[in-house]
């Protein structure tokens, strides 16, 4: 400052309102826009295998071991190593198709996943909102009687006791994010989303496999039935036998009780079987959202006597598992979102500066309302620092440090169970081939032992209490070996499952 000299009165620069609004904004927007505070997300770091250890399946497909450096999140992108899309088409199967497709359009539970994840974005809308400021507008009036009696009145004539307030005024409130607060609240709004969007994949995922796995099971109970349907026939023949037997003086009524035992034993297991397929259908039409008094799946035996029926799955390598599972990416994004909330949390301790400004009409006459006299205008701004809080804000960010690490560590448990149940399905495949092929072996030798005992119990050489030993035997292992392929087949869905199906974290909205 300086004096003027003419007059000699403090002389002080003239800087116009207008102008120094603008600088202050400016000044505030350049400040607004300087790093956040709080840490930066890192993703929590996981090594992965270079290969899978249950590899010895026929139907799968081994991609060669990667570089064990490289192990860890890699970006998603298209691979021949992996399924695509709409993975049960894998199966060639029409019938499994329909039903699938179903589900996208009809399935409640993935309906409702849907919007739990419509939701979630919305809340990052409403997150987004706080970097503008508030506008209000509207209009008032208010007519407002004092007391004659008030203090300070000297003169009433000049003072009136009545009057009108007619007010059109505009408001605005502007926060600045000068700290980062309002960045990280839609840095975790956001995260909290895509974590949500990945829990929608999972959800279809587990829709998609459930169906799957049930519709094999189903067939595979239609295969006993076939199988049981064939033992029958040859039983009754059994039965007829006996009693020709008995009627030609070679035989006797015990044999022709015990055929027509192990008859009844058969036909009851048959029935049996009818109570674990409705179930199953009914669990199908559930999934497929179809009216259930009106809905039946015609039968469709597995092919007994195919040994190529089973699709060959691409394994791919293990670090694609980590973007290929929707709750290892779901997981991950909620520690992002954990991670933000830290940067919330750090904001507090710093000040909250606010901006604000009115502007409108006042009269006390509708006739002289909205004119330039009658104008009203007011600016200002706030700063406030919280100086003393009992600890409150260094327990609440300590908090947010602490939920953080709970949600990396979550996100590691996730993909430690992940490579748990691929490892798992794999051996599941490999030892139920191993299985399947052994109990192939026991069928051809129990149907061998059984024509061996009906040549000799026709010849008079053995009694039928053999015969029925072998045959109830072949039976058995019939059904087993009938078990053992739809168990192959539900366990082929359970790795593709396990691999996360056709999906891959690069679904998810940025």
């Amino acid at each position: 400052m300086r004096r003027s000299r003419k007059s000699g009165r403090m002389w002080i620069p003239r800087i116009s309102l207008h102008r120094s609004g603008i600088l202050c904004i400016a000044a505030l927007c350049l400040i607004a826009g300087c790093k956040p505070v709080g840490p930066n997300y890192q993703r929590p770091g996981y090594t992965t295998p270079p290969i899978y250890k249950e590899t010895g399946a026929s139907t799968v497909t081994v991609s060669p071991p990667e570089d064990p450096k490289g192990g860890g999140w890699q970006p998603a992108s298209p691979s021949d190593g992996m399924l695509r899309g709409k993975w049960w088409e894998i199966f060639q199967d029409p019938q499994l198709n329909a039903l699938e497709e179903r589900i996208a359009t009809y399935n409640q539970g993935l309906h409702a996943a849907l919007e739990t994840y419509l939701a979630a974005r919305e809340q990052v809308h409403a997150a987004r909102a706080d970097f503008y400021p508030t506008l209000t507008f509207g209009p008032s009036f208010v007519h407002e009687s004092l007391s004659s009696k008030r203090p300070l009145v000297s003169d009433l004539s000049r003072s009136p006791s009545s009057y009108n307030d007619l007010q059109l005024e505009g408001q605005a409130f502007w926060e600045p994010d000068l700290w980062g607060k309002i960045r990280r609240t839609v840095e975790s709004a956001n995260a909290g989303a895509q974590a949500s969007n990945a829990d929608m994949a999972n959800v279809d995922l587990s829709l998609h496999a459930e169906m799957a796995e049930d519709y094999f099971q189903l067939r595979g109970l239609d295969l006993q039935k076939q199988l049981l349907n064939a033992s029958i026939k040859q039983l009754a023949d059994q039965l007829d036998l006996t009693k020709r037997r008995l009627a030609g003086g070679i035989g006797t009524e015990a044999d022709v009780a015990q055929a027509q035992t192990q008859l009844d034993t058969t036909r009851a297991q048959l029935i049996d079987i009818g109570v674990a397929r409705a179930q199953f259908e009914h669990a199908i039409g559930s999934i497929a959202d179809y009216k259930l008094p009106t809905f039946s799946i015609p039968e469709s035996p597995l092919d007994f006597a195919s040994t190529t029926d089973l699709p060959k799955i691409p394994l791919g390598v293990p670090s694609q598992l980590l973007q290929r599972r929707p709750d290892i990416a779901a997981a991950e994004r909620r520690a992002a979102q954990a991670n933000a909330q830290i940067g919330v949390a750090v904001a507090a301790f710093y000040p909250t500066i606010s901006l604000g400004g009115t502007g409108g009409f006042e009269s006390t006459h509708a006739g002289t309302w909205i004119q330039g006299p009658a104008a009203v205008w007011s600016l200002g701004a706030q700063a406030a620092q919280l100086l003393l809080d009992g600890g409150r804000r260094k327990a609440v960010t300590q908090q947010a440090r602490d939920l953080f690490e709970a949600s990396a560590s979550n996100y590691k448990g996730a993909v430690f169970l992940a490579f748990g149940e691929v490892e798992d399905k794999l051996s599941d495949l490999r030892i139920l081939e191993q299985e399947k092929a052994a109990q192939h072996a026991a069928v051809s030798s129990a149907k061998h032992s059984l024509d061996i005992s009906n040549i000799r119990y026709k010849g008079g050489v053995t009694s039928y209490l053999e015969v029925l030993t072998a045959e109830n035997t072949y039976i058995q292992n019939q059904r087993t070996e009938a078990d053992l392929k739809s168990r192959q087949f539900a366990a082929s869905v359970e790795l593709i499952r396990a691999l996360g199906g056709g999906w891959d974290a690069s679904q998810i909205p940025k």
